[in-house]
């Protein structure tokens, strides 16, 4: 396999149809999609069983059983599992456009991770949104979106923009290359020197705190936000928490103040 594609996923199996049927779409197949579940119920293996019979995916399903919200912890599990040598990141709510897999590879280099990004869907936009229109890429079409209740914002440019003018937008961008946990890549090999995720981390900065320790290590990032799309569908947040956010911080101070490389609270801790 040139990849694994580690995945999150918790409670949302139409959600996660949707994604899984946005891979079966790529325009490379030398991939394994490995699903990290933090302790969904049983009707999501069964869903996930079934479609890897349906589209000849090759699929691992890593999960845990559910103690509240521990997406560290079954990332580090699934980045164990993985089988490449080169790890890409998503989560699933974000499906990927055909390309996504092979825009991650054309990109990859040594001493680097890369950084993606999403474009976010209104809930009745997210319904809407079908098998075929997926296989078809419908719905990475302005058109189709905006009439299913999208409307148009300088973000849609995303969408329009290939080859060099993508390229030219990524070094443009204002915005520094992070690690974001729906959309970024990088060695496996990098991913264990840092210990992977910092499993003391709930919901909010999980994702950039692990890029933050990547940059300690000597790495650099890669922006590819307007070359690897994946479009976000709505969701409610039940997760957020104003405590976990201020112990979350606290750590991100920490990783910061001490260029912190390895957490000790990763994949060896367990």
């Amino acid at each position: 396999m040139k990849a694994s594609v580690i995945m999150s996923t918790y409670n949302a199996i139409d959600w996660l149809e949707k994604v899984i049927w946005g891979f079966s779409a790529q325009t490379i197949t030398d991939f394994e999609l490995v699903i990290a579940d933090d302790g969904s119920t049983p009707e999501t293996k069964q869903k996930i069983d079934a479609l890897r019979r349906e589209l000849n995916l090759t699929i691992l399903h890593v999960w845990h059983e559910d103690h509240g919200f521990q997406k560290t912890k079954i990332l580090n599990k699934a980045i164990l599992a993985s089988t490449a040598d080169y790890l890409i990141f998503t989560d699933g709510d974000c499906i990927p456009r055909a390309d996504f897999v092979e825009t991650h590879l054309r990109y990859r280099q040594a001493g680097y991770f890369l950084s993606g990004g999403y474009f976010k869907l209104p809930m009745a936009t997210s319904l809407a949104i079908t098998q075929t229109d997926v296989l078809q890429q419908h719905c990475f079409q302005l058109a189709w979106l905006k009439a299913h209740g999208l409307s148009f914002t300088s973000k849609s440019i995303k969408l329009l923009v290939k080859g060099f003018w993508a390229n030219a937008l990524n070094a443009l961008t204002p915005t520094t290359p992070s690690w974001n946990g729906h959309n970024a890549s990088g060695w496996k090999a990098d991913l264990l020197a840092v210990n992977g995720f910092d499993e003391e981390m709930k919901y909010g900065g999980e994702d950039r705190e692990l890029g933050e320790r990547l940059f300690h290590y000597g790495l650099l990032s890669k922006q590819i936000r307007y070359s690897a799309i994946c479009i976000h569908l709505d969701h409610a947040r039940g997760y957020v928490s104003d405590e976990v956010w201020k112990k979350n911080n606290a750590i991100r101070a920490y990783t910061k103040a001490n260029k912190v490389i390895e957490t000790p609270n990763g994949i060896r801790s367990n």
